[in-house]
């Protein structure tokens, strides 16, 4: 449902930015319900919270029934249904992250990302099924089934073990005392992440209608094939050759291949494009998720991922209506363009200036015992 969300908009004739307002609000929200619940995480485990996040979804689903404009119903129906998006998907991730070999942090972080990236091949493709033969109203039917299902994989799942209890700290000491303009920077590298994402997922749909490139559900799997085979094949290497080596090059070719999208009018290279936009995202999440972890201190692990995710968020949020104005104003291929231009010249900054070993500027660095693969 999410990502053809914006053709059951389209049938409203709205402005682009409208739609881009919409699907940004989405994210917007699990801005801010994730860093309310990041500590709670470290303290008791996110079964309880996962379970509520899908109820919260579950209830949003009858407003997606009777949206008859692009206006303040598909706006709040949207922002309900990514409050809970955001509560059970942190949850989950702390759950399985729970488990997780410290010394292979991001190769577990790859494989969990695998499980939520697999739908974002098989969803998109049984929705543009589901709605050539029926209606929007079958779509919504199936993705309810989908949220009912979750909620029982995880009710039948047995809260994981609190091996020992996580440290009582300050919710800020995972950040006191470090430059603002580090935390800047390293703060900014997963907003423009989620603002690039954005751009590929939110609109690809429409631009591929506007191009004529007829389906677009082998984009989508060529996208989510590619993100599995790097997290389950290569998700170990930034564990093995730190995380800075696989950002730096992870991102240029995120912003590379946003060029290519601007420029694609072969429909079989725009579905290669969406093979190396899911390379770069395999790379990218659990390599800078990671990083985010090792800079605020692994005692820290829930507080860290709800912030990872929430700048993430933010990046989704904030560039879906603003590379909606820019495609309003100059259309979809200079719009890759102005997002390829963004997170290059932020890739040379954070190159720059951020540190190659981010464990090494904890207040406790001296303290915490972490092995030097990380």
């Amino acid at each position: 449902m999410f990502y053809l969300f914006p053709l059951f908009l389209d049938r409203f004739h709205p402005s682009k930015s409208r739609v881009g307002l919409i699907m940004g609000i989405h994210s917007l929200t699990a801005i801010a319900i994730r860093p309310l619940f990041g500590r709670a995480l470290d303290r008791q485990g996110g079964r309880k919270l996962a379970l509520a996040g899908l109820l919260l979804m579950i209830a949003a689903m009858p407003g997606f029934y009777l949206i008859q404009s692009a206006g303040i119903l598909a706006l709040l129906t949207r922002a309900l249904n990514g409050m809970g998006w955001g509560v059970a998907t942190t949850a989950m991730l702390a759950i399985c992250s729970d488990l997780a070999p410290p010394e292979r942090m991001a190769q577990s972080l790859g494989i969990i990302g695998a499980a939520g990236i697999v739908p974002g091949a098989i969803g998109p493709a049984l929705a543009e099924e589901v709605l050539r033969r029926y209606t929007f109203d079958a779509v919504f039917h199936t993705s309810l089934i989908m949220l009912a299902a979750a909620f029982v994989c995880i009710a039948a799942v047995k809260a994981v073990p609190r091996l020992e209890a996580a440290p009582k700290v300050p919710p800020a000491s995972g950040l006191a005392g470090r430059p603002f303009m580090i935390l800047l920077i390293i703060a900014s590298m997963p907003i423009v992440h989620g603002a690039v994402r954005g751009t590929v997922l939110n609109f690809i749909a429409l631009f591929a209608a506007s191009a004529g490139f007829g389906r677009v559900g082998p984009f989508f799997v060529a996208f989510s094939a590619a993100a599995i085979i790097t997290r389950l094949g290569l998700g170990s290497i930034s564990d093995q050759y730190g995380r800075k080596r696989v950002i730096i090059p992870t991102a240029f070719l995120m912003g590379l291949n946003l060029l290519w999208i601007a420029g694609v009018h072969s429909y079989w290279a725009f579905v290669m494009c969406g093979f190396v936009a899911g390379l770069g995202q395999g790379f990218i999440f659990p390599a800078l998720s990671t990083y985010v972890i090792d800079f605020i201190g692994r005692e820290n692990k829930g507080l860290a991922l709800g912030l990872y995710l929430s700048l993430f968020d933010v990046g989704m949020g904030l560039g879906s209506p603003l590379f909606g104005w820019i495609s309003d104003v100059a259309g979809y291929r200079k719009m890759y363009v102005v997002a390829a231009c963004l997170i290059i010249v932020l890739t040379v900054v954070f190159k720059i200036k951020a540190p190659a070993n981010p464990e090494s500027m904890l207040p406790s660095a001296g303290t915490i015992k972490i092995s030097a693969a990380q």
